[in-house]
């Protein structure tokens, strides 16, 4: 011990201090390989939430230009199994797919200064709060971005005119259109699903999405999309404040139709054109179908031919 029985005397002694505290977050899957496809898409899609503006979120502390410290996001991999690590200041977010079959979420705090407190054993339950809140907030915007497909009647409420049960009418948010994927797009970001938005904090991201300088997408453009969102039942407004929030259902049509347009349409559409210098696989095929087509006419027309004379 490093206090001498004179130490003690005079009145020294031991405390405990926090070292280390770790909070754990385990979900076992019935089908382990739809979860490992889960957790790929997890990776895939979580790649930038170390970003000072993203990784402030996950931790729920405040961070400026001035702040010191590390944040980023770090892909690991030990043989064929990945990791994802999220990291702000001396802590950080671990996930990964255990014993294939079980998505591990871990937050490690290795400095409780960093939240605030002081290291001294009192404040564990503080820290063990702090680090379920941590995994909570990560895996609730996880399941969502994963579990966003609809159904065709969900679909067609959105892009089609409805009418509420008050009598208001609801302007359809046509897909494909630049300025509805860009105000969808917006929307998708992590602060707005954890934190809400206010008119203010949208109108320059959804104007950057489309290529225009903030004074072209006007105030009264986005007050109208905002309404036709408000109206169809994709977001809500705080009572008594300008802070609106994603309702769970339009954070799913928020990020369906965005994924749609991003990872379907865009690219299927330039594979189509044949005029690039390697035409795709797919523009192939359908020349090949085109070319399979026009002959099915033309030997239908000289059949028909053959049979008139």
């Amino acid at each position: 011990m490093p206090l001498t029985a004179a130490d003690r005397q005079a009145g020294y002694s031991h405390r405990l201090s926090v070292w280390q505290v770790e909070t754990s977050r385990t979900q076992v899957f019935d089908d382990p390989v739809r979860g490992r496809e889960f957790f790929e898409a997890v990776i895939r899609e979580n790649l930038d939430l170390g970003r000072p503006d993203r990784v402030q979120l996950v931790f729920d502390r405040k961070i400026i230009k001035t702040t010191p410290g590390q944040f980023r996001t770090r892909v690991i991999e030990d043989g064929v199994l990945p990791s994802l690590h999220i990291e702000y200041k001396a802590n950080r977010v671990k996930q990964y797919f255990k014993e294939g079959r079980a998505l591990r979420t871990e937050t490690t705090i290795n400095e409780p200064k960093d939240f605030g407190v002081n290291k001294d054993l009192s404040q564990l339950p503080y820290l063990e709060q702090i680090g379920r809140q941590i995994n909570r907030r990560l895996l609730d915007v996880q399941r969502v971005s994963h579990n966003c497909h609809l159904s065709q009647e969900s679909v067609e409420r959105v892009v089609l005119p409805t009418v509420t049960e008050d009598g208001q009418r609801a302007p359809g948010l046509r897909f494909g259109q630049l300025r509805v994927m860009a105000l969808l797009a917006a929307l998708t970001s992590f602060l707005a699903a954890t934190q809400g938005f206010t008119h203010r904090s949208l109108r320059p991201p959804v104007a950057d999405l489309q290529g225009l300088a903030h004074d072209q997408y006007t105030t009264s453009q986005l007050t109208y999309d905002l309404r036709r969102l408000r109206l169809k039942g994709r977001i809500w407004r705080v009572p008594n404040t300008n802070r609106y929030l994603l309702t769970p259902y339009g954070r799913k049509v928020a990020l369906f139709f965005t994924r749609l347009h991003a990872r379907v349409f865009r690219p299927g559409l330039a594979a189509l054109d044949p005029a690039v210098p390697i035409p795709s696989a797919l523009a192939g095929a359908l020349s090949q179908v085109d070319l399979e087509i026009d002959r099915l006419i033309d030997e239908a027309c000289l059949a028909a031919s053959a049979e008139k004379t």
